[in-house]
């Protein structure tokens, strides 16, 4: 399974951007269509709104994407996501100019 560092925004019952977020490690199915994060299999969906994987099992909508080396990763807010403790020195290092884990081209 690859596996990838992400930034994770909930947006199910939230305002734009105003969802819990996390910096964290991220498992895809090898179509890349499931991503596993924090004990939840989160399925790939288009054309919704404000958000590109669905819990199948509560309905719940996330945004996951790769992290932005200028924090933006909010789009339309500067609430920065929490990090999880097993991705910090990875995270940090790419704030400060490194690749991602398995990003190095790209």
């Amino acid at each position: 399974m690859a596996e990838r560092i992400m930034y994770i925004q909930l947006k199910t019952g939230y305002n734009t951007d105003r969802g819990p977020a996390w910096i964290s490690r991220v498992r895809f199915s090898k179509s890349w269509r499931t991503a596993y994060f924090r004990g939840l299999a989160l399925r790939q969906v288009s054309g919704l709104f404000d958000a590109n994987f669905v819990d199948p099992e509560t309905g719940d909508e996330y945004w996951l994407s790769g992290p932005k080396r200028d924090r933006t990763d909010g789009r339309y807010s500067s609430e920065q996501p929490s990090v999880d403790a097993d991705v910090i020195e990875e995270y940090e290092a790419f704030l400060a100019g490194a690749p991602l884990p398995d990003r190095e081209n790209g």
